[in-house]
C-alpha cells in the first residue's frame, strides 16, 4: 500500500494527513499525538475516526498541521484521517458520514465592520 495524501480544514486550521501501513503511530509535526494534543478531549477527537472503523494499530499517521487554534487543528486532523480512511476503505463511508465526521464544518469568525469595536457589537448610542 502505498501513502495516501489527504487534507482536513476547520475554521484556520489546515491539516495535511499522510496514511500509511505500519503499527498505529501517530506523529504530528514530528512530535507524538500526546505531545502535541495534551488534553484528553483532543486527542479523543484526534482518535474518534480510526476507533469508529476500529482500525486501531493498522495504520501509522504523519500528520502537518498550522494555523487556527488547538481546537481547530483538533478537527481538521479527524477530517483529514476521516478522508483518508474512505480512500482505504470506502466501506467506511457510511459510519462515517453517519458520526458526522466527514462534513467540512464551515463556521469562521466573523470579520469586524467599519465603524464597530467588533463584529455586530455598536459603539454605545447617545440620544443627545
Amino acid at each position: 500500500m502505498e501513502v495516501i495524501n489527504t487534507l482536513g480544514r476547520r475554521k484556520a486550521a489546515v491539516a495535511r494527513v499522510y496514511l500509511s501501513e505500519g503499527k498505529g503511530k501517530i506523529s504530528i509535526n514530528g512530535r507524538e499525538l500526546e505531545d502535541f494534543f495534551p488534553t484528553k478531549p483532543l486527542q479523543y477527537v484526534v482518535r474518534q475516526p480510526i476507533e469508529l472503523v476500529e482500525v486501531e494499530g493498522k495504520y501509522d499517521l504523519k500528520i502537518n498541521i498550522f494555523g487556527g487554534g488547538i481546537k481547530g487543528q483538533a478537527e481538521a486532523v479527524r477530517l483529514g484521517i476521516s478522508r483518508a480512511l474512505i480512500e482505504v476503505n470506502p466501506e467506511y463511508r457510511d459510519a462515517l458520514k453517519k458520526a458526522g465526521f466527514l462534513t467540512r464544518d464551515p463556521r469562521t469568525v466573523e470579520r469586524k465592520k467599519p465603524g464597530q469595536p467588533k463584529a455586530r457589537k455598536k459603539f454605545q448610542f447617545s440620544k443627545r
